[in-house]
């Protein structure tokens, strides 16, 4: 394997004892029943129940001071829930540990190292670990293939990654769809689209194994690359090959289109019907462009055609709609949107309550701040905030200073923007002593 499994034994050994020092491990009872015992911290490490490493460091003393000693597999499962609670150093410590006693580590323990190390940024020490497992006569498996790939990857190593593959390959080692995934990954990552579709196509045409993974991989960064139009002759490819799109695909895709001002093609014509979240991208997509007519009418055209619908789908065309100003519109959407059982949440309201205000519609802005009390849906600071400032432009104080005692008594708490909205209008109305009064309030609820 060349230059990628030379590394310096010596300083490897130092550095494992050196990280010994960094777990202290403290002092257990044997326990008399060994296999309850065991059977408990298996089914811990598979709940994932360890409160912390000091907990688990207890549980493996306990287990060391055991005779018979637990088996490799009854410590690799502690190993393992250390290695997932990111305590790298210990769990190498650990494995040094275990082997003074005696045990021979497995490919498992072996593979859990090599995590480690990688983790660590020592990917030249997870190297070793491999030399090891050769020398031991173990077969290296995907996992330790797929960790070492990673590592690679994670210090950009890109290169060095495809060599290991390649290797492996040689030596009968076959790569899996999560091996050629990760340096996908690694090279969309960092900006070598192009680099990863070669690396695609080489892989296509050897044994490797390709899934959806990989394609949306290359979908999503050309898309980022707004190389909308290359992404979407992957499509029809991939689907020639058996390989069917899904959510993250179209979902990469249909956020391009929109990105790129393509909206006309953000509906695919491949038999594929977009769930809720794709359809509340679409139309929000429309709306980001100023295509708010064209969402509108293709939330018709989706409604008629049966699509799954959600509330993200009509809240976004009614804030669209109320932000082009079109705030009847957006009031029969609304309408609409609760005939077919849509509940509508603080957002939808909020959006409505700012558009009647901007019209000065503010009676039929408190109409919704009502409506919305009796549906039980809680009106949040901002909803109170946008009628505040509402009456207190048409100079209507009086109603303001309601709707503010009005929101403290509901326990929402004002913010900033809800004291400075009163205090400039008191200010406008040349009311300097409610300014004054608003003010100290203020002060009170911020050093409170």
């Amino acid at each position: 394997m060349g230059t990628l499994l030379r590394t310096s034994h010596s300083s490897f050994r130092s550095y494992c004892y050196s990280t010994f020092s960094a777990a202290s491990i403290a002092s257990a009872k044997k326990n008399p029943n060994q296999n309850q015992f065991l059977k408990s911290i298996r089914d811990q490490c598979k709940s994932r129940s360890f409160r912390n490493v000091d907990h688990a460091l207890h549980l493996f003393d306990t287990m060391l001071h055991m005779r018979p000693l637990p088996s490799m597999d009854d410590f690799n499962h502690i190993l393992g829930a250390i290695a997932r609670l990111k305590h790298y150093p210990v769990v190498i410590s650990l494995i040094k540990r275990i082997e003074s006693f005696g045990v021979s580590p497995d490919v498992y323990t072996l593979n859990v190292f090599i995590n480690s190390f990688c983790h660590l940024n020592r990917v030249d020490f997870g190297f070793s670990v491999l030399a090891t497992i050769l020398k031991l006569g173990y077969h290296p498996d995907s996992i330790t293939l797929n960790t070492l790939v990673k590592g690679l990857c994670f210090q950009g190593k890109i290169a060095g990654a495809v060599k290991l593959v390649e290797d492996m390959e040689k030596k009968g080692y076959q790569s899996d769809a999560f091996t050629c995934g990760t340096i996908l990954n690694a090279l969309c990552k960092i900006g070598q689209t192009s680099m990863a579709i070669r690396l695609l196509r080489k892989m296509e045409e050897g044994n490797f194994e390709l899934d959806l993974t990989a394609y949306n991989t290359i979908i999503d960064s050309l898309c980022k690359d707004r190389l909308v139009t290359e992404a979407l002759k992957f499509l029809p490819e991939m689907m020639s090959k058996g390989i069917q799109p899904d959510l993250v695909t179209y979902n990469s895709l249909i956020q391009g289109l929109c990105n790129f001002s393509r909206w006309r093609e953000a509906i695919l014509k491949n038999g594929y019907k977009p769930g809720a979240f794709t359809c509340g991208m679409i139309l929000n997509g429309l709306c980001k462009i100023g295509k708010t007519s064209v969402a509108t009418r293709l939330l018709k055209k989706m409604e008629e055609g049966n699509f799954e619908l959600d509330l993200t789908a009509y809240s976004t065309i009614i804030d669209s709609l109320c932000k082009d100003r079109l705030v009847t519109e957006a009031l029969n959407l609304f309408s609409g949107m609760m005939s077919k059982g849509i509940q509508p949440n603080p957002a939808t309201y909020n959006s409505l309550i700012q558009g009647l205000c901007n019209f000065s519609r503010w009676r039929e802005a408190a109409t919704l701040l009502n409506e919305m009390t009796q549906r039980k849906i809680m009106p949040n600071v901002y909803t109170f905030n946008i009628l505040v400032d509402t009456y207190c432009k048409e100079g209507m104080l009086i109603k303001a200073k309601k709707v503010f005692d009005m929101m403290i008594q509901r326990g929402i708490e004002p913010d900033v923007v809800s004291y400075n909205t009163l205090i400039n209008g008191y200010c406008l109305q040349n009311k300097l002593k409610d300014a004054i009064e608003a003010s100290n309030l203020m002060l009170l609820a911020i050093t409170h």
